[in-house]
């Protein structure tokens, strides 16, 4: 990205360090940037950990599992930010024994038992193609047979992974340890309620509560209720869908003088009267599915291009998707468990009703209950793990939508990012203030709950978040 970034911390160089993204200034003087150099063969010992490599082989796995988002029928948000979420933590679990820094999540999940071992032998990229491969087509069984066989020519690509292909023997010790990581993780998938997702966005034997104020299917599909039980899936971080509870909505009120009917006034208002910008901020993170790689897509997109923008290892890389999916899966469990909690209306059901019977939204209305806003969870909870990993003061501009033709935005923090993205729905007309003010904050807490597990050696975390 063009802009210099900013970092807030007073100890940036040493969590740069960390990260393994600069060298030492050399004799003379001169600054070097770190690049990441081959695996070394079996034996040489030294340099032959995931931070020893670059983030290659990651970046490209996770920007094609957008396009598998994007164009593979039934991956709503809900469905996609799962998927991303397991994609995640099979690359770090595929990792981790190759590293001395970090420790496997194994007894930090509910469930999860992969019998991890320290082991420093294998080709690392090499078990990341592996382990990305097999998830992508475990993940995505359904998708047409141009995206097959893009997966199958991104595995050949990296085949042999690092630079100094590795030897016979430690190739195929290394493609079966990615394989077995990824049926592992995804035989641990299969029990967490969101399984096939994809197939049953919308089940037929789910019928809405009726009452005044309550959620109807909105114009103009009229679609039924999206994914209503997604709310009880088993969550990553979070004890369950009910931690980090937003609190409920303003009651609603029909009267003209309450707070509720200002409250849709202020979503009337804005929109009819949206500035050149506002309507810019709308469209940019409007993120529809079929489009775009959804909301949950969107963040790990901005992860992708930090990881580049970094320069960060194999080894990091795994924790930054590992984390940002989590925190966008808990986000969507959190926020579908209040949606369908408290079923309140969508703003263009109160406006129509009672205040324009002709008014239409700058953006559709999709087809869920409104309160928590869904954009405000997940960006407050990839945000803030970004905010905890590379700290909140990092400047970037935003490239997710450079294909579609809009233009890249500026951001001075993930905060800034996390807060535009969130008041987008109330330029869009899709939500209420509540929805997005709470939903930040309900956001922030889950991303708090993912970046207090203890992934790196000697740090113990803290209890998970539960209410």
């Amino acid at each position: 990205m063009a802009t210099d970034k900013t970092l807030g911390e007073s100890s940036s160089m040493s969590r740069r360090r960390f990260l393994g993204t600069t060298a030492g200034a050399v004799a003379g003087g001169t600054a070097a940037l770190a690049l990441v150099g081959p695996a070394p063969e079996a034996g040489a010992g030294r340099r032959n950990r995931p931070e020893d490599f670059d983030a290659a082989v990651a970046t490209a796995w996770f920007e094609l599992a957008g396009t598998l988002v994007r164009t593979t029928p039934g991956f709503t948000p809900p469905v996609a930010s799962r998927a991303f979420a397991y994609a995640g933590v099979a690359l770090y679990e595929a990792l981790v024994p190759g590293s001395r820094r970090y420790r496997s999540l194994e007894g930090e999940l509910p469930g999860l038992r992969l019998h991890n071992r320290p082991d420093r032998s294998l080709d690392w990229p090499t078990v990341a193609n592996s382990t990305l491969a097999a998830m992508m087509r475990l993940l995505f069984p359904t998708t047409g047979g141009a995206n097959r066989a893009a997966i199958d020519s991104l595995e050949a690509s990296f085949a042999g992974g690092s630079r100094r292909p590795p030897s016979g023997s430690v190739d195929t010790r290394s493609v079966a340890r990615g394989r077995s990581v990824a049926q592992g993780v995804f035989g641990w998938s299969r029990g967490d309620g969101g399984h096939e997702g994809y197939l049953r966005n919308f089940p037929a034997d789910y019928t809405p509560p009726a009452g005044p104020g309550l959620w109807v299917p909105t114009p103009p599909a009229f679609q039924p209720a999206l994914q209503p039980s997604w709310g009880r899936n088993r969550p990553f971080a979070i004890g369950s869908g009910s931690a980090c509870p937003p609190g409920p909505p303003t009651p609603y009120s029909e009267d003209s003088a309450s707070t509720f009917f200002a409250e849709a006034f202020e979503v009337y208002d804005t929109v009819n009267n949206r500035t050149t910008e506002q309507e810019a901020i709308a469209r940019f993170w409007s993120d529809d599915p079929g489009v775009t790689s959804t909301p949950p897509g969107h963040s790990i997109s901005i992860a992708t291009q930090v990881i580049r923008r970094e320069r960060a290892s194999l080894m990091v890389a795994g924790e930054t998707y590992a984390k940002v999916g989590m925190a966008v899966a808990d986000a969507f469990i959190s926020c579908w468990q209040a949606k369908y909690q408290y079923n309140l209306l969508r703003p263009v059901t109160y406006i129509r009703d009672l205040v324009d019977p002709d008014w239409v939204p700058l953006l559709g209305t999709p087809p869920f209950p409104e309160h928590t806003s869904g954009h405000s969870v997940q960006s407050g909870a990839a945000f803030e793990v970004l905010a905890d990993m590379f700290g909140d003061h990092y400047a970037f501009d935003d490239h997710t939508h450079d294909g579609r033709g809009l233009a890249a935005r500026h951001f001075d923090s993930f905060s800034r990012c996390a807060e535009e993205a969130a008041i987008s729905r109330l330029y869009g007309g899709i939500h209420f203030r509540p929805a997005i003010e709470r939903g930040l904050e309900q956001g922030r807490c889950i991303g708090r709950a993912v970046s207090d597990l203890p992934v790196r050696r000697g740090r113990t975390g803290r209890a998970p978040v539960v209410h």
